[in-house]
């Protein structure tokens, strides 16, 4: 798959966030998320199944861009890569595994909650920043804290904390290329295959975004 990973991601505005434990699960709920109207994915390596979720993902719903969450080691970047991701986030702001990420030539969004961590992502040409934990301060902390970097074309991607009820306000800033959504699918829903509230979850995010590109 071949194009521009920040365009798409910023075109799609959603990217659902998923821990899952069963990879048998890992097409149908793509699918799911396709039919709800949410065609970008962020698959955790939280779990020792989540390289192999990647795999399935990326092999049978190629309409879905799929991203590997919670890097947070330069095997893992070579990992994720290799099973066919399309993009890659991190927590936190760690060098090596940025490195590892342009070694690679794997578009990373690296997670950023201070000043600090912007430059050091910056030093290496990231521009599509992970703000997490966002829920801790929302987006007055962030809108203060990158105001010295607006001029250089930075944007975030929050996550942890982002819900249906505060979807078009952070959607609504031009700091935000899209948001990460955990509360789409829970791991818990997986688990039960409760896809019918998937659907339903991913269509209703799916609705807010219409709406936005609408005003």
């Amino acid at each position: 798959m071949k194009f521009d990973i920040r365009k798409e991601i910023e075109k799609r505005k959603l990217v659902a966030v998923i821990t899952i434990s069963d990879v048998d699960k890992a097409v149908p709920l793509a699918r799911t998320l396709l039919e709800g109207g949410v065609s970008a994915i962020e698959l955790t390596l939280r779990t020792p199944e989540g390289l192999e979720c990647i795999r399935r993902v990326v092999a049978e719903v190629p309409e879905m861009l799929v991203g590997a969450g919670t890097i947070l080691t330069p095997k893992q970047v070579w990992q994720a890569k290799d099973a066919g991701a399309h993009f890659g986030v991190a927590p936190g702001t760690n060098a090596r595994v940025i490195s590892a990420a342009q070694d690679a030539g794997m578009f990373f969004g690296p997670g950023v909650f201070t000043p600090s961590e912007i430059e050091t992502a910056l030093e290496f040409g990231c521009t599509l920043l992970k703000y997490f934990p966002a829920a801790s301060c929302g987006i007055s902390h962030l809108k203060a804290m990158a105001a010295p970097y607006k001029h250089l074309g930075v944007r975030f991607l929050p996550l942890g904390g982002v819900n249906l009820g505060n979807l078009k306000e952070m959607l609504s800033d031009p700091l935000i290329a899209a948001v990460g959504g955990s509360w789409i699918a829970k791991e818990s829903m997986i688990s039960a295959g409760d896809f019918d509230t998937i659907r339903k979850n991913a269509a209703d995010a799916a609705k807010v975004i219409s709406e936005l590109g609408n005003c």
